[in-house]
């Protein structure tokens, strides 16, 4: 069994079957790595979405934003600055396109953060900005969640748009320095306790970790798999080799023909 492996057809395969299963490593530890994203991205939604909500300013300064601090729930009271609205294109919302309305918040406490008030559906065409619900020019009390920044997109838009919510861009747009990471509208109050009119909110966060784990463990447990068909089949080899081996080497008998049989 040994020689028959050591043969070079079938050290060919073992080669083979060696790059399988380092690449099945590889693959596997892409497809844990991205289990692991999710499952953070999860926890940090889980820990903040439904928490009692902090004043902005505790969670957010000038600096950017942590990452550990995605989905704070936070509150502010102030006023938008409702005349420097800007609309963030090609944001997806239940299958179709449309625009994030995002809009300046003057906290009273002195800071300004941007604050997506929600989705709105493209206009018949490009040309065509879509209407939306103003934000309101009195004071506010805002609920919401705290994200990071987007990267930038590196292209140049019309005025009064974003290609993402990069807030460097946003805060060059608007000329006010923003904090370093914006808010997620989840309920606005006027000081009546009413809410506005807003566009369309966003869907919550998704917590679904997706097939990943389970991707990765099948590619660790596939590595094996073209060491056992290359054992399988040296073996088969090697087996059919014994049966030669034990057959007589004497003449073949002679085939006997149909005809023959019935002259006998």
């Amino acid at each position: 069994m040994f020689r028959v492996l050591m043969s070079r057809r079938w050290l060919g395969a073992l080669a083979i079957a060696l790059a399988f299963a380092v690449a099945a490593f590889f693959l596997g530890r892409w497809q844990w790595h991205r289990y692991e994203g999710k499952a953070a991205a999860a926890h940090r939604i889980t820990s903040h979405y439904s928490a009692p909500p902090r004043p902005v300013v505790d969670v957010l300064s000038s600096s950017p934003m942590p990452l550990a601090l995605e989905w704070t729930r936070v509150t502010m009271h102030g006023r938008y600055a409702a005349s420097q609205t800007l609309l963030v294109r090609n944001r997806p919302h239940d299958t179709a396109f449309g625009y994030e309305v995002v809009v300046p918040f003057h906290d009273e406490a002195g800071a300004t953060v941007l604050v997506d008030r929600g989705w709105v559906l493209n206009a018949q065409n490009a040309e065509t900005l879509p209407s939306y619900p103003a934000a309101p020019t009195q004071d506010v009390t805002v609920t919401g969640w705290v994200r990071p920044t987007e990267p930038s997109l590196g292209r140049t838009m019309p005025r009064g748009q974003l290609a993402s919510i990069n807030l460097p861009e946003a805060s060059r747009a608007v000329q006010t320095p923003l904090l370093g990471g914006y808010v997620v509208l989840e309920v606005e109050r006027l000081a009546d306790g009413t809410a506005p009119p807003r566009p369309t909110p966003l869907d919550p966060p998704d917590t679904d970790l997706g097939p990943h784990q389970a991707y990765a463990f099948q590619w660790w447990a596939g590595m094996l798999a073209g060491f056992v068909l290359v054992v399988l089949g040296a073996r088969r080899e090697y087996l059919e080799g014994l049966d030669e081996a034990d057959q007589p080497r004497g003449r073949k008998p002679a085939r006997v023909r149909i005809w023959d049989e019935e002259d006998a």
